[in-house]
Parts: structure tokens; sequence; C-alpha cells
């Protein structure tokens, strides 16, 4: 109860999103109807897709992978900066991380996308900036590395990833979605860089 009292939108979200996940393991025409396809949006047809897309995953370790890193960061970043401001960056990043996808896209009848995952790259760079020297575990690596170290990787890994385009994870949402944190961040909390800032003389300090 004490989430639902300190971090109601953050609890919502991970509540909504596991349960219409589960339902659409269990009823595949959900897909149909959520799933983000740029061709119908780019025709201002199924708009709504750019927030449906995000309550829906391809299979358990899609859903799991993502509620553990939205645990992990969202929780925590709802206490720093809030509820109202927590709400605004998780759906204005999800929005925003589609939308290249719906311009790359826009010709392809064929493509869809799915996933909470612009959206939570999103709250994962926002953390970076107030806490950078959050140590991360990332697999398969075996030792842990600070939050500012991962960070940069990740953007180069994502923009790498899209251009090879070799696997079906929608990298440029990835991408995107963690630009948005980080420019919604500094919008949103004002003060955020010479915090972050701060942080980083000091540790060199």
């Amino acid at each position: 109860m004490n989430y639902l009292n300190d971090t109601p939108v953050a609890s919502i979200i991970m509540i909504f999103t596991v349960i219409t996940s589960i339902y659409a393991f269990n009823d595949h025409s959900i897909y149909g109807k959520f799933m983000l396809h740029p061709y119908s949006v780019a025709r201002r047809r199924n708009v709504y897709t750019l927030i449906t897309s995000g309550l829906i995953h391809g299979d358990w370790m899609h859903l799991i992978f993502n509620m553990i890193t939205f645990y992990s960061f969202g929780f925590a970043l709802e206490r720093t900066i809030g509820s109202f401001n927590f709400g605004l960056l998780y759906f204005i990043s999800l929005i925003a991380s589609d939308i290249p996808s719906v311009i790359r896209h826009k010709d392809d009848m064929w493509y869809h996308s799915l996933g909470a995952s612009g959206a939570i790259s999103a709250v994962l760079f926002s953390c970076i900036l107030f806490f950078p020297f959050t140590s991360l575990y990332i697999f398969p690596i075996p030792f842990p590395i600070w939050a500012i170290v991962f960070g940069p990787l990740y953007l180069i890994y994502c923009m790498y990833a899209s251009r090879q385009s070799r696997d079906n994870i929608n990298h440029d949402a990835h991408f995107f979605g963690a630009l948005a944190g980080l420019i919604l961040t500094v919008l949103l909390v004002p003060g955020v860089i010479p915090q972050f800032i701060q942080q980083l003389m000091a540790k060199i300090g």
C-alpha cells in the first residue's frame, strides 16, 4: 500500500502494463488492436497505438526485463521529481520514442512495434542525471558499472543496432526514448544540470 501512496503513477503504470501484457498473451487479438502500426499512424489512423503499444509485450522475457528495469528506476524517479512530472515524462517519452519509427516505416505496411522500452529508457536516463554513480549490473558483464558510463555506451549500441537491423527489436525507440527522458528531465527540473555537474566534480575531486 505504501507504493500506491508514495508512488501512485509508477505503481499504476506497472500494474496496468503487467495485466494488459498477460491478457494479450492469452488473447492474441489484442496485439492487432494495441500494436503500433506506423503505416496506419502516418495516415492518421489508430493514432492511439502510440500509447497502447507500450502496454503490451511480445513474450514473458520482454515483459519481465522491462518491468525489472522499471521497478529498479521508476519508483525512485517518481519520488525524486514528483508524481505529476513522472507521469508527463513517461507518457510523453513513450510517444516521442515511437514517432521516429512512424517516420522511418510509414510506407512499410508489415512493420509493427510494441513494448514499453522507449518510455523505460527515458526513466533510466532521467535517473542517470540524478544518480550518475549508481552501480548497474548489465548481463553478461560480470561486474557493476556506473550509470554515467552505461548511458553513452547504451546510446552507441542502439545507433549501431538500428543501422544493422538484424533483429526484431525497435532500437530506435530505445534511443529516442532515452533522449526524450534527458530533455524532459532538464525542462521539468531546471536545477538538475548544476546538480549533475556538482556530483561529477565531487567525484573527480
